[in-house]
């Protein structure tokens, strides 16, 4: 692999930084400007963005396969819903895939959310981590058609509460989306959300259910793992 850097007069972890604060947490890029700013780093925003789209996908596709390869996924059950997005006034919906442990497994974004779209959602995902052994959905008909076709009609769960977690999945995107000021572009919003769904995957530690000691552990060895990116 070809040193990703080379051209750039900033250090690589200006970059990796510059790029996680923006990913990660719920800032604008004139936000991370300013942070950056008060930390001796001088840049502009439009530099902030200029790194998130060239290296913000690269980070998170060697994120997500390391924890393909090393498991770090289940099948046990996953949970699908779907979200409304506006993309310059016009309706798109974001689905999204979670395990039972909360680790976001794909996001997709669709123009419609009828059958053809939620077959193809579930395609893209089971292409990537497997076949689950149950899925969790609310009661929107598209989920049961494209399930007849892949033949886990069987496996499909329907309930008022047992779909929470990804509901709550989705939080992280709808706080960012407003400091963003919405999305304007299709594909703009779809490299997005699947940059920050590895992100967020690899800065997960289920704090309320480790001991601080685990929990200090766990993420300085993500921050470890998230300066190699690239490296």
């Amino acid at each position: 692999m070809s040193n990703p850097f080379k051209y750039f007069k900033a250090s690589p972890e200006i970059i990796r930084l510059a790029v996680m604060m923006y990913i990660r947490f719920p800032l604008s890029l004139r936000n991370v400007e300013d942070l950056l700013h008060e930390r001796g780093i001088d840049i502009t925003h439009e530099t902030v963005r200029f790194w998130w789209n060239r290296f913000g996908p690269m980070f998170a596709a060697q994120v997500r396969k390391r924890r393909v390869q090393d498991h770090r996924h289940s099948n046990w059950a996953w949970h699908l819903d779907e979200v409304f997005v506006k993309i310059n006034g016009e309706l798109h919906y974001l689905w999204r895939a979670v395990d039972h442990e909360g680790e976001v497994l794909e996001a997709y974004v669709t123009r419609r959310r009828d059958r053809k779209a939620a077959l193809r959602f579930l395609r893209r995902t089971m292409k990537r981590y497997g076949n689950p052994h149950v899925v969790v959905t609310d009661r929107l008909k598209s989920y049961k058609a494209a399930m007849k076709v892949i033949g886990n009609a069987g496996r499909q769960e329907t309930g008022r509460w047992l779909n929470n977690r990804a509901e709550n999945s989705h939080l992280p995107f709808r706080r960012k989306e407003r400091a963003m000021g919405k999305f304007r572009s299709f594909e703009t919003l779809q490299k997005f959300v699947s940059t920050q769904s590895s992100v967020d995957n690899h800065f997960s530690h289920e704090r309320h259910l480790n001991r601080r000691e685990t929990f200090k552990q766990n993420r300085s060895a993500a921050l470890a793992e998230w300066r190699e990116l690239a490296a």
